[in-house]
């Protein structure tokens, strides 16, 4: 068999194994209660050229995020919420891709090869206007009859990135085919989710990852790039930080409404998840976290923010400043010299011209 075809099938069959694991821990027993914290938003403010792609979280330092308890999605009960930390989620802009940190404590564990014996996490946005958070677009066929026809308006777009086979600090996604833990799906609720690029019989799709993805951990010593001989990277069950760093473009190429779509000056639903591996055992259902039981708004914000607009009126004022009095001490300087010099004698006129 040629490679290429090899590679699609290997990653193919590599995604819907991990999918399963996570319609699996989407079985529900009881009835559904959410008490969502109204206050709960983000802004992707617009400020080009300042993130690197790297999972580093150094340049975020100065964007202002939101700081999300996490509990378990099925149950968001804050007595089972995740105990080392909560998530921090920040995002910003540069009018062309819209970039994402999600940053949660977390002691380091990592398992090479073993995706659900390493952290994740997910990102979930509304595409149809019947979308809920709740269900993963909430349309109510069955995974045996749910198509785009009758859950037409349910669909929500998801980014998951599983670090099992990744590199810390090295960039995945992008295509159809490098995805390496790093998937880009779509979905009308837990049982009815397909990969773009690979849809069901009857849609043809042609869609690919708009996502690119990083990751990182505080723990780190080092600096230069990792390679996957030195896989564990670092020391079990240090304690520290795991950074996820997240791109896409604001509009994709999406025709089957497939891809949430972003823009500027308006906003956007979404979520955010994260499953970790607790006491060495993989990550299931009971370590399935979410930010909020219900979507969560995000701003996709026009131009300079009031406080980047201040900060530049507040220059401009300095400018002035300093440029009228510099005119003031040439005016008073002028004024000493010309009354310093002694006055200029009066020649009278020969009367014979």
């Amino acid at each position: 068999m040629p490679i290429q075809p090899l590679l699609h099938l290997l990653l193919a069959c590599l995604t819907v194994f991990s999918c399963g694991h996570l319609v699996a821990s989407h079985q529900e027993s009881g009835d559904w209660h959410c008490d969502p914290d109204d206050e709960a938003r983000i802004a992707a403010e617009f400020r080009p050229g300042i993130v690197t792609l790297d999972g580093r979280a150094d340049e975020w330092s100065n964007v202002d995020g939101f700081e999300f308890p996490l509990r378990p999605a099925l149950d968001p009960d804050e007595d089972h919420q995740y105990k080392s930390g909560k998530m921090t989620v920040k995002a910003l802009h540069d009018g062309k891709d819209v970039y994402f940190t999600l940053q949660v404590d977390g002691d380091y564990v990592y398992s090479k090869g073993d995706d659900h014996k390493c952290p994740s996490v997910a990102l979930m946005f509304q595409i149809g206007d019947s979308a809920t958070y709740h269900n993963m677009g909430g349309c109510k066929e069955s995974s045996d009859t749910c198509n785009s026809t009758n859950c037409r308006g349910y669909e929500v777009d998801i980014m998951h990135f599983s670090i099992g086979n990744s590199i810390p600090g090295r960039l995945y996604g992008g295509n159809s085919v490098n995805s390496v833990g790093l998937v880009d799906m779509y979905s009308w609720n837990p049982h009815c989710r397909n990969i773009d690029a690979s849809a069901p019989s009857g849609n043809d799709s042609t869609a690919l990852n708009d996502w690119k993805g990083a990751w990182w951990h505080s723990s780190f010593s080092t600096r230069p790039g990792f390679i996957e001989d030195d896989s564990p990277y670092g020391s079990s069950a240090e304690k520290g930080i795991y950074y996820f760093e997240f791109s896409r473009p604001l509009r994709t190429m999406d025709l089957l409404q497939q891809d949430a779509q972003f823009s500027i000056g308006k906003s956007s639903k979404f979520s955010a998840a994260f499953w970790y591996p607790s006491d060495g055992n993989p990550w299931h259902g009971s370590a399935h976290y979410t930010i909020s039981c219900d979507w969560i708004p995000m701003d996709v914000i026009s131009g300079l923010t009031s406080q980047h607009k201040a900060a530049s009126g507040n220059a401009a004022s300095l400018f002035a400043f300093v440029l009228s009095s510099a005119a003031f001490c040439v005016s008073i300087f002028v004024a000493y010299m010309v009354s310093k010099n002694k006055s200029i004698p009066f020649t009278p006129i020969d009367d014979r011209l």
